[in-house]
């Protein structure tokens, strides 16, 4: 299909705003999973405005030099871990994506498989990350597959209504204690080629906690300091770790939340959404939520070497919502 001239200008704003480091700038992922074999999707040809939308963005991308490097993206098959698992995808690297349901999983694999360049793989792996021996499993098949581990993205998150001791330790387990096995079974890799790259998802929480959220803040907290002291002990290895901080990112969770909340005051779900952002919100200068393609943006570009100078930082990608500087 040709595209014209005028076409392309219409979509070079976007383009930027997708793919510029400079202008870059829940809470939640799917819990991570394994499939025993790798999960290789089929091409199918998708002639709508869509589709040609998505192959124009691609098309202008920016270079990122990440053809043939190995990701994990653990809660990779749904909200923010989906949007960083297609950028990596778009960016040329083979990916591993996981999630504790099987057919989720398997769906997400096939469908970044179908957007991938044909030398790009991805690979579907059911695990529950609070398992030492599922954490193994996915290292372990992310290896056998694809040989080694050059990016490792912890996105996978929980979060709790309740405040009890046990409604602690849950939260530590997957949001912080998770993230410290993981770090610890694929740093061995990135030592060999002095090389790597460890981006760990936190939340304006951990930076601005809220009342109603203080065991999950108290985990972001907690995976900031972590992840700054990794970012020094690991320099001198090559491998860089950097945090990004992402408020209020439409996911299907979000979007599930501002659905019950339309739906019990009897307004709109954009209404709802509206509401939320002026009376939990009122920083988010944007006025909208964030999309998860924006938050991959942003982890694509720390994760490659256009940012190597860039370790230990927190990216906020919050639209302005944590207040201070």
């Amino acid at each position: 299909m040709e595209i014209g001239l005028q076409t392309k200008f219409s979509h070079l704003g976007l383009f930027i705003a997708h793919r510029r480091l400079w202008w870059v700038g829940v809470l939640i992922g799917a819990v991570g999973v394994q499939l025993v074999e790798p999960v290789w999707g089929v091409f199918e040809c998708d002639n709508s405005e869509n589709a040609e939308h998505e192959h124009l963005l691609r098309e202008l991308t920016m270079d990122l030099s990440l053809d043939g490097k190995i990701a994990i993206v653990t809660g990779g098959s749904a909200g923010i871990g989906r949007g960083i698992s297609e950028a990596l995808v778009d960016e040329g690297c083979h990916v591993c994506i996981c999630s504790r349901h099987e057919g989720e999983v398997r769906q997400a694999a096939k469908e970044l498989e179908d957007r991938s360049a044909d030398d790009v793989h991805t690979l579907g792996v059911v695990a529950d990350l609070t398992n030492e021996a599922d954490r193994q499993k996915l290292v372990d098949e992310t290896v056998r597959t694809f040989s080694t581990v050059d990016i490792l993205v912890n996105n996978a998150g929980t979060l709790s209504a309740g405040e009890t001791l046990e409604d602690w330790r849950s939260l530590f387990e997957l949001n912080l204690f998770a993230v410290v096995d993981l770090v610890d079974r694929v740093v061995p890799y990135m030592q060999e080629k002095s090389w790597g790259r460890i981006i760990n998802i936190s939340s304006e929480n951990g930076e601005q906690p809220y009342p109603d959220m203080i065991p999950y803040s108290a985990t972001k907290g907690a995976l900031n300091n972590f992840s700054k002291g990794l970012s020094k002990r690991h320099a001198e290895d090559g491998i860089l770790v950097n945090m990004v901080s992402p408020a209020f990112i439409e996911t299907p969770l979000v979007e599930a939340m501002m659905e019950e909340a339309a739906e019990e005051q009897g307004i709109t779900k954009e209404e709802a959404v509206q509401q939320f952002l002026e009376n939990n919100r009122p920083n988010i200068e944007l006025k909208r939520p964030g999309r998860s393609d924006e938050v991959g943006a942003l982890v694509a570009f720390l994760a490659s070497e256009k940012a190597s100078f860039i370790n230990g930082a927190n990216y906020r990608i919050d639209g302005g919502s944590v207040a201070s500087v």
